[in-house]
């Protein structure tokens, strides 16, 4: 069975400048480009996005703003080396979301049907995987899959409030966990 670093994106990866999609938008946290190189280094694990989209639910952008915007944020990743070997995303929203967006899905964080998506298509063990959010959401549900789990200080830094959480650590990038996640994946 594989291991999976499962990571979010908005205020983790990138800046978080409220639903984001514009090209023009893209900014990286700081320690994250530094942090993925690390985590790539760490062969035994898959490196999957995790992301929420709720915007395009609520109609503030399209599947395919989106589309674009991670096209940009991969070709950056090449630039630097980095390759992430999945991705998926949510969205939808049970009270906002338009159309057919507008469900109560499996996918939405806390929920975890995004990891057992993940863990399906790459034979991922969840109990021997971890997650890095900056949000409480994150946290939970890494904790509801039985994963590890890493709370970063940029972004929300945890403190959104949805939830009481207890990280097996917080960091305070994405380059700080790393750290951690390289000198404890072995145990």
């Amino acid at each position: 069975m594989n291991r999976a670093i499962f990571l979010d994106r908005d205020g983790t990866i990138n800046v978080d400048v409220e639903y984001v999609h514009n090209i023009e938008d893209l900014r990286f946290e700081e320690g994250a480009i530094e942090g993925l190189r690390l985590l790539q280094n760490l062969r035994e694990y898959k490196l999957i996005i995790i992301t929420g989209q709720s915007g395009i639910g609520r109609g503030y952008y399209t599947e395919d703003d989106y589309h674009r915007f991670m096209d940009e944020m991969y070709r950056q990743f090449r630039l630097n080396g980095i390759v992430i070997d999945g991705e998926y995303f949510c969205p939808h929203h049970p009270e906002k979301g338009k159309g057919i967006y507008r469900i109560d899905c499996e996918c939405r964080k806390p929920k975890i049907g995004m990891l057992e998506q993940a863990a399906r298509e790459f034979g991922i063990d969840l109990s021997k995987s971890w997650v890095i959010g900056d949000k409480t959401d994150d946290i939970e549900m890494g904790r509801i899959a039985g994963c590890r789990t890493v709370l970063v200080r940029t972004g929300k830094g945890g403190k959104d409030g949805n939830f009481s959480i207890t990280p097996n650590y917080t960091a305070d990038n994405l380059l700080d966990a790393a750290r951690y996640i390289f000198e404890n994946s072995q145990r």
